[in-house]
């Protein structure tokens, strides 16, 4: 039995349990509305499988072959919002898809639509083709990229010469992708906050029970507070059905795939590339993927059943399939381990399936309830599967069943709305100098080092730049393209627990490979002068991080 008298029993509206993108997205929704909300999550904001994307924002065109037409327009639209409301980290991406046949796939797709529970193994140019023309079709609504192109082989080695001759079409549409997606989740749980100033947000808190509609939550400190609320969500994705046994809940939700990715350090693989995305299929009929992010080539991405969200890593055959899978598409290319210099694995909250192909598994969403209970009087809503592209229209459509719930009607619509540094961001060139310049001119920094941080934290930059214009511009000594004013203003201002909160979410310093063992030790100097720490907190927070990303980012230090 849980003991409450630890404390008073502070009462919310809603309390969301995880803060990965869903959960935030849906936070901040319901903040908008006017709700007084609470978002719990046991480590950091983002910190699990929605920092383990492939860190794109897209419409879903292999869902067109399993016949989520209606995941295909949801995509569709909300690809083209981000990229309204986020253009800070979302931004286009072209896209080249291969083709080595020419109607090789067709009657399986079809049979795929009607209701087979076996994917196409290839895709011909016939069926990539009409693919194409249907990705155009669903993303008509708030369009803002060009359709699509289509050529045949001649021309499709001209736009990609380093592709194998096996080619026989190839077509280049547009995507999105998401520079730094850890950051946005931080942003939407930030906005969440602004809008509610009675709302709370919590990262490194521990669900440790409930009794009679109590929740005993373990804070970062060690203490337990006590909340209560009428409706309770279940946001914690790969770990949804062990919340819910906390909660005294049965039953299994997620039948989770493991995503893995890997970056090289390949400067002639990134210029071929010309800015695009290569969407392939390999040789065994799986789709990969291979991109321009942050000057890396990020590669990915497996799909494999899997449901340990805590041990999850990318292993060694899967860098063998990634490794000869480029191999194959890119012969005049050399690929080794040696340019390895990140690598990451997530688990896809995906529903309960019995599927064979984790491939066939949907990637849509859903939120079943369980009604109140003995012992338990309010309601669990469960946040089933979703993506990345999705969360807000996700969120939407949650809030809008806890509002009726409720009683309550919608303040606010979320579709047009920008995203922390995405509001009054610089959009078009001239206004982007504009910005710079003013800001140059009032700071007395160099263009280059506000136009850095713009890139990093959109109009967010700004608060950063007052705290830089008071305290100096030091650069980082160990640590390229940051400076010392600028980790302290993240450290005291963006809830940081621990370093690896700095190093993994606000910022991109790991993803990059920008990380040393010096490097550490600076940032850590750092965040100890801001945090309060002492010398034993500070040298277990660096430990902590080196064994992280040595053990599961493949990051030798």
């Amino acid at each position: 039995m849980t003991d409450t008298t630890a404390g008073p029993v502070e009462t919310f509206d809603v309390i969301i349990l995880g803060a990965g993108i869903n959960g935030a997205g849906l936070f901040r929704d319901l903040c908008l509305q006017g709700l007084k909300c609470l978002v719990v999550d046991k480590a950091d904001f983002g910190s699990g499988t929605s920092s383990a994307p492939s860190r794109l924002i897209h419409g879903g065109i292999k869902y067109l072959e399993t016949g989520e037409l209606g995941l295909v327009a949801q995509s569709t639209l909300e690809r083209n919002l981000l990229l309204r409301n986020a253009p800070h980290c979302v931004e286009p991406l072209p896209t080249f898809i291969p083709s080595f046949s020419l109607m090789k796939g067709a009657f399986a797709a079809l049979r795929t639509l009607l209701g087979s529970t076996t994917a196409p193994r290839s895709r011909g140019a016939v069926l990539i083709k009409i693919g194409l023309a249907l990705y155009d079709l669903y993303g008509a609504r708030h369009r803002v990229m060009p359709k699509h192109q289509f050529f045949f082989r001649r021309k499709a080695l001209e736009e990609m010469p380093e592709i194998t001759p096996r080619i026989v079409a190839g077509g280049i549409y547009y995507d999105a992708k998401i520079s730094r997606p850890e950051r946005l989740v931080w942003e939407v749980v930030r906005d969440g906050l602004d809008a509610s100033p009675m709302s709370g947000a919590m990262n490194d808190t521990t669900l440790l029970g409930q009794h009679d509609g109590v929740l005993r939550l373990k804070d970062p400190r060690g203490g337990e507070r006590l909340v209560r609320a009428g409706i309770v969500v279940n946001g914690a994705g790969p770990w949804i059905d062990h919340v819910n046994a906390t909660l005294g809940i049965s039953g299994k939700l997620i039948g989770g795939t493991k995503g893995s990715h890997i970056l090289l350090k390949h400067p002639e693989l990134v210029k071929s590339l010309k800015g695009r995305m290569i969407y392939f299929e390999a040789d065994d009929g799986r789709i990969c993927l291979v991109y321009d992010f942050l000057g890396l080539a990020l590669v990915g991405s497996t799909d494999i059943k899997a449901d340990n969200p805590e041990t999850v890593r990318c292993e060694e055959d899967e860098i063998d399939y990634f490794l000869a899978s480029l191999g194959s598409l890119l012969p005049k290319l050399r690929f080794g381990r040696d340019q390895i210099v990140y690598a990451y694995s997530g688990i896809r909250p995906l529903p309960a399936s019995d599927a064979n192909n984790p491939g066939l598994i949907s990637r849509d969403h859903s939120a079943p309830v369980a009604e109140p209970a003995d012992g338990r009087p309010f309601p669990v809503i469960s946040l089933v599967g979703g993506k990345w592209t999705t969360f807000r229209g996700f969120a939407e459509e949650v809030a809008d069943t806890i509002l009726a719930r409720m009683g309550r009607s919608r303040k606010t619509s979320t579709q047009m709305l920008p995203i922390g540094g995405g509001r009054a961001f610089p959009v078009d060139e001239t206004a982007r100098r504009a910005w710079i310049s003013e800001r140059a001119a009032r700071s007395g920094l160099p263009a280059a080092r506000i136009e850095a941080l713009l890139s990093c934290y959109g109009t967010t930059a700004d608060a950063i730049l007052a705290h830089i214009a008071q305290a100096g511009d030091a650069p980082l000594a160990h640590v390229e393209g940051y400076g010392r004013a600028e980790i302290g203003w993240i450290a005291q201002n963006e809830m940081i627990e621990h370093l690896a909160d700095i190093v993994m979410r606000r910022t991109t310093l790991a993803i990059e490979g920008k990380v040393t063992a010096q490097g550490l030790d600076e940032l850590a100097d750092i965040a100890a002068a801001a945090l309060g720490w002492d010398e034993s907190r500070r040298a277990s927070e660096v430990a902590a991080i080196a064994e992280q990303l040595r053990a599961f980012n493949r990051v030798s230090l």
